[in-house]
């Protein structure tokens, strides 16, 4: 799977090890940045995953500040994402299985390594519900016209 990932000056880290595991288990990642831990602004990082996410150029998007918060709702701003903060990975199998999450977004300073790690795992491993979901995901698309 093509995945772009990028994070703010809090997520550093843990960008750098989860973009590490994602190619072990053999995805193509495309790192947007930041190159070092000197603060940056978590917009601008999120613009770039949520960009690419939007024009195909990724299946997936990972974001990681040090809530997560703030990334998914920069993300969110671009049309056609559908960025969730996650804490555990049952939140990640149910923001893909019942919203069809494009984009996910995780904590660098809350959350330990291990943790996302399983997020990622169940992120990228549930598929889309669709069923009575399909229904409201189009209402949320519905509300990017407006």
């Amino acid at each position: 799977m093509n995945i772009s990932i990028a994070s703010d000056h809090a997520g550093f880290e843990q960008k750098q090890e989860l973009a590490a595991y994602l190619r072990e288990l053999g995805h193509q990642v495309a790192d947007l940045g930041p190159e070092t831990d000197d603060r940056v602004d978590y917009p601008d990082f999120a613009a770039l995953v949520a960009r690419d996410v939007a024009a195909g150029a990724a299946e997936r998007g990972v974001l990681v500040c040090g809530t997560g918060i703030g990334m998914a709702v920069a993300a969110n701003k671009v049309r056609g994402i559908r960025a969730a903060n996650v804490t555990t990975p049952e939140f990640a199998a149910l923001a893909r299985e019942h919203n069809d999450a494009n984009v996910v977004a995780l904590s660098g300073r809350f959350v330990d390594g291990e943790t996302n790690r399983r997020i990622l795992d169940a992120f990228l491993s549930t598929d889309f519900g669709g069923g009575r979901h399909a229904g409201r995901v189009q209402k949320i698309a519905e509300l990017e016209e407006d």
